[in-house]
């Protein structure tokens, strides 16, 4: 099983940008279609991007579609989530997993500690 490292969130004002990685171990990394998740307070954990083995295919939740990037380096087995327009509703922790484009659900059952996105109004 891949271990995963989450790095890069913070504090932003709303229409701001901010760049996620996730950090993979193990040569297994291209072995897996990957996904990034957040968790807002009291709320469940959502999908937000996913992206195939090779990087071509990638797909959206419908509220970061057109704002949020995935694109993934497999030399440096590392995924990004690009946030650009950020608004206070994006405000979670978010947490990347490898991922089922079938139904976007998570495929390892153990998570890292997620980054945390804070965006004020």
């Amino acid at each position: 099983q891949v271990q995963l490292v989450e790095s890069g969130g913070g504090l932003v004002q709303a229409g701001g940008s901010l760049r996620l990685s996730c950090a993979a171990s193990g040569r297994t990394f291209t072995s897996y279609a990957m996904g990034w998740f957040r968790q807002a307070p009291g709320k469940e954990r959502d999908f937000v991007a996913a992206i195939s083995r090779s990087g071509i295919s990638t797909d959206y939740s419908d509220s970061v579609k057109g704002r949020f990037t995935i694109s993934r380096d497999n030399a440096k087995n590392t995924v990004y989530l690009q946030m650009d327009s950020l608004k206070p509703e994006d405000t979670a922790v978010y947490y990347c997993n490898a991922i089922r484009f079938t139904d976007y659900s998570n495929l390892f059952n153990s998570w890292g500690q997620g980054t945390q996105v804070t965006v004020s109004s």
